[in-house]
């Protein structure tokens, strides 16, 4: 299996998985080889994270990890219950509709800027973003605060989904004060070592 990536929010919740079900892979840091026509013959859009199984070749972070539970036999990715997955893809839709903007802008300012050397954060662009980034916290807060997880009431690929642009957020100067049960929960992701060091140069030669 290969996987290729970078250092940003999709291609973390791809290697953290890896790293959470124990799955041996090859990683391939492809930062400087995104727009080559080698690349582009894996994955037309040119983006992280990709996974060679076989002679499956998938992109998309979501599909990555479903096939990755699936293989694995794992229920992050509840293949076996109709009615789970449903519950899951509302939220991995919602993630990307919804949250996934709200929280980017933040995420891409104070983090992305940070890890790519593209210059310091425009605080005054995020100003007009908080508002959206509350409407859709209190969303995700009021569900939380009778939920231990996004989905199911136990981890899935939807808390991976979601935490990605979020778990840095104080870093990122995202206001979640205000939303505890956020806060709580992406403190209890950073207790599992696979999402807090999800990074392949994180990891000892022998993995």
């Amino acid at each position: 299996m290969k996987i290729y990536w970078i250092k940003a929010q999709a291609p973390r919740r791809v290697l953290a998985l890896v790293k959470h079900l124990g799955v041996q892979a090859e990683f391939i840091d492809i930062s400087r080889g995104l727009k080559t026509p080698e690349f582009a013959a894996l994955n037309p859009n040119m983006k992280a994270p990709v996974l060679l199984d076989g002679d499956t070749v998938l992109w998309e972070s979501a599909a990555i990890m479903a096939h990755l539970c699936v293989r694995e036999s794992c229920d992050m990715w509840p293949a076996r219950n109709p009615q789970e997955q449903i519950e899951v893809l509302r939220w991995l839709a919602w993630t990307d509709c919804h949250w996934a903007p709200a929280v980017g802008p933040f995420y891409f300012e104070h983090i992305v800027k940070k890890t790519f050397g593209i210059g310091a954060p425009d605080r005054a662009a995020l100003v007009a973003k908080v508002s959206n980034l509350k409407t859709f916290a209190a969303v995700l807060d009021a569900h939380l605060r009778s939920h231990s997880h996004i989905a199911c009431d136990r981890l899935t690929i939807a808390d991976f989904a979601a935490a990605s642009m979020a778990t840095d957020w104080r870093e990122a100067e995202m206001p979640m004060e205000p939303f505890p049960n956020i806060v709580r929960w992406l403190d209890g992701l950073m207790r599992l070592p696979a999402w807090a060091e999800p990074w392949p140069e994180k990891r000892s030669a022998a993995a």
